[in-house]
């Protein structure tokens, strides 16, 4: 029986419009500004120009002062106007935020020197590890930040970047299935539901278009580990993809919202951000973070090596590290915070909204999507077979 979800009286409660999505690609200028519509009633901005170029930086958060203009790069739903508003008027900074859709897409920018013109990113846990050894990144002054010391312990020392000498965590969430209970049979309980009713949902599931997520979550539904990189396991998991492909409707990271609040889709495997504005929006949707384990990740703030305004961008992480700030941002955006300061501010409702927040139990059968070294290659051949036939 589905479990049921408290009421929540708070901003984070209202219908929210649910095509705004964590991975969405939005589409605009070179100044696009990634804005969530709020309450059913903001609109996306082209840009936000708060404030002058040649305003001093006030003390965000205690922190270091910067000039003139910072230019974001950032998921779709992780900076609003509200955000970058407030942090003109604490810091005189103007904000001006791009958008992409994937880890590959903003390394790929960089690579191909986009490096330069950005001086906040924030890349996945793996992403991180992976730009690292690229010295993408630069080493942070950590005499320069306020704040760190309200971050949660799982997040003080993390694997993918030891000390957070590079990066500091923003959000974190699960991977799992999304679906519309009136439109499926028995008990969601595993990946294995996909496959065990690939039949009567077919051409009605989508996976996310992602080698990582969807090979893991393959591999899990195997019993095997998410950042497998053993070839014979690979290669079985190759397999059951093939298995279920005829029966999937895409691979889809985005873009199934109307079809799956419309009926024509029924399950899908989504990023619990996404699932969880489909989830205040319509009852009949429910998520689950799968029994035999999915990913847990985290998205983090960093500065490039060529940052232009590393000043701004100082500025910003300390602004965003104050447990008021997060509080907020969490509260608009339905994102999780590992600011365990801000996290003691949030209304009861939001903490105990096991989609936002995991359970200990759930969490401990999840893992972060790890670097794969030399396998990377085989993933991709994979991959590559799948989508392409």
């Amino acid at each position: 029986m589905p479990r049921k979800r408290p009421l929540i009286s708070t901003p984070f409660s209202k219908q929210r419009a649910f095509s705004a999505t964590r991975r969405r690609f939005l589409q605009g200028s070179a100044a696009a500004l990634a804005g969530v519509t709020l309450s059913n009633c903001r609109q996306n901005l082209a840009e936000v120009q708060t404030g002058t170029d040649s305003t001093n930086a006030s003390a965000a958060g205690g922190g270091a002062g910067g000039t003139g203009t910072l230019n974001i790069y950032t998921w779709a739903d992780y900076v609003d106007d509200e955000l970058t508003a407030r942090f003109t008027e604490e810091t005189g900074i103007r904000a001006v935020v791009d958008i992409y859709d994937s880890n590959e897409t903003m390394l790929a920018k960089l690579q191909a020197g986009g490096g330069n013109a950005y001086s906040i990113l924030y890349p996945s846990d793996y992403m991180v590890a992976q730009m690292l050894e690229m010295d993408l990144l630069t080493e942070l002054d950590q005499s320069r930040i306020k704040g760190k010391e309200n971050l949660l312990d799982q997040w003080t020392d993390p694997v993918y970047d030891p000390g957070n000498a590079h990066s500091v965590p923003y959000s974190w969430g699960t991977t799992g299935l999304l679906y519309n209970r009136e439109l499926v049979t028995g008990s969601v309980e595993d990946w294995s539901y996909l496959w065990d009713n690939k039949e009567s949902l077919s051409r009605r599931i989508t996976l996310l278009d992602d080698v990582r997520e969807t090979m893991g979550a393959v591999l899990k539904s195997l019993g095997y580990s998410y950042n497998s990189t053993d070839p014979q396991q690979l290669e079985e998991a190759y397999q059951r993809l093939l298995e279920i492909k005829p029966h999937l409707a895409a691979f889809r990271s985005f873009g199934f919202e109307e079809q799956l609040l419309g009926g024509d889709l029924s399950v899908v495997m989504s990023y619990s951000v996404d699932a969880i504005a489909a989830t205040l929006e319509d009852e009949r949707m429910e998520y689950i973070v799968p029994a035999s384990g999915s990913s847990v990740w985290t998205d983090a703030m960093v500065i490039p090596a060529d940052a232009p305004n590393a000043d701004a961008a100082y500025a910003w992480i300390n602004f965003i590290l104050q447990p008021e700030i997060s509080k907020d941002a969490v509260e608009r955006l339905s994102f999780a915070t590992p600011n365990g300061a801000a996290f003691d501010l949030l209304p009861d409702e939001l903490k105990s909204n096991q989609d936002l927040f995991p359970t200990d139990a759930t969490l401990a059968k999840c893992e972060g999507i790890a670097p794969l070294g030399d396998v990377a290659d085989l993933y991709d051949r994979y991959w590559t077979e799948v989508t392409s036939s």
